[in-house]
């Protein structure tokens, strides 16, 4: 477990806190940017923009974190405001994902409110616009992510940092952007062929999902992004992956367990959303694994349900519990937490970023949303 607060850590703390505040600014000033170029397009696009700054209000800016943190980790790196810029973009990418997400998932809400192609299809029939208003809301909801996603890049390049630092960190960017889209195709291969594939290897399939559609883009990139960018050793580059990849799938199984035993205040999202969703989770996949027949039977017939009702919910969730599948998870997660700590506390860094890093361990994987 993360050791005792030290003074240093408690500076790195609000370090962190300062950060938080530190990229709001940088995107609230970024997107007032924006807002005059569509200004010159007309006002009718005011609802885009809406919906992204909506989005981008919430979150724990945990990427900028692990990206800032992976800079200042790295001995002897000069002070730099670029960074901030540099991690602020991010925010965007990441808005693009859950975007984007929301619509493969037909997802209803994201952070407490509607997701964006709901938005949409709200506006559509407040409006009593002619057409499909699902059609429109997904439309509307690929846009902005779309719009998300390029702007994620122009803010990375007008972070002011020096060219070589930026050229260093563009290759992180790349393959973070690349793999994630790989990874969400693999989410949605293994939601529509998992009947065919059956049990046998579902948990390392969903490990594989996990892996790229969330654990690398969440932690590991950022952290090698900020490395890259203040020319960390080679040895630390790796530390700083190894950890990462711990650390992602302990945060990403979190979040599994959060979708489906989580309180919505907190989690933003229905209970149980996931179930409904269908989603081929490792907690999915160690139930189905363990599975009496009688057990096998009822996630098959009700994992997926978009109209899943509360019993319905609470059938799964005790499957899931009698199965041994939640306590598996959790032992998971804890091995994983341990792998983190264990290459933070032998990785050459910084004792700012170690303590700072040791705190998002725990912010990263609290049973808290």
């Amino acid at each position: 477990m993360p050791p005792t607060p030290s003074v240093e850590t408690t500076a790195a703390l609000r370090t962190t806190a300062e950060l938080r505040t530190a990229v709001s600014t940088v995107l609230e000033e970024f997107l007032h940017d924006q807002a005059a170029v569509l200004r010159e397009v007309g006002a009718e696009c005011d609802p885009v923009l809406d919906a992204i700054s909506s989005l981008l209000r919430g979150g724990k800016r945990l990427r900028p974190a692990f990206c800032f943190w992976g800079y200042h980790g790295v001995p002897g790196a000069p002070p730099q405001e670029g960074v901030v810029t540099a991690a602020a973009a991010l925010e965007l990418f990441q808005a693009a994902a859950l975007i984007h997400d929301d619509v493969m998932d037909d997802s209803d809400t994201r952070r407490g409110q509607p997701a964006v192609h709901r938005r949409f299809e709200a506006l559509h029939r407040e409006q009593d616009w002619e057409g499909s208003r699902s059609r429109f809301g997904l439309a509307g909801a690929v846009l902005a992510g779309d719009l998300c996603l390029g702007w994620s890049d122009e803010l990375f390049s007008r972070s002011g940092l020096p060219a070589e630092a930026v050229l260093r960190g563009r290759r992180v960017f790349n393959t973070m952007r690349t793999q994630l889209m790989g990874g969400q195709y693999l989410d949605m291969l293994e939601q529509a062929s998992s009947s065919q594939r059956g049990s046998d290897g579902a948990v390392d399939r969903a490990r594989r999902v996990l892996t790229f559609k969330s654990a690398k883009y969440s932690i590991e990139h950022p952290l090698l992004l900020g490395g890259s960018l203040a020319g960390a050793s080679t040895d630390l580059l790796a530390d700083y992956s190894r950890f990462g990849l711990a650390l992602g799938e302990a945060f990403q199984l979190r979040d599994d367990v959060l979708g489906v035993f989580g309180d919505p205040s907190e989690t933003g999202k229905p209970a149980g959303d996931d179930l409904r969703e269908g989603k081929r989770t490792v907690l999915v996949g160690l139930a189905v694994q363990h599975a009496t027949p009688a057990q096998a039977e009822t996630v098959r017939r009700l994992l997926g349900d978009p109209d899943l009702t509360t019993e319905g919910v609470d059938t799964l969730r005790d499957v899931l519990t009698d199965t041994g599948a939640l306590a598996g998870v959790e032992e998971l997660i804890g091995r994983q937490v341990e792998v983190a700590c264990r290459t933070l506390d032998g990785a050459d860094l910084t004792e700012d970023a170690r303590g700072a890093l040791h705190a998002l361990v725990v912010a990263a994987t609290s049973r808290r949303s």
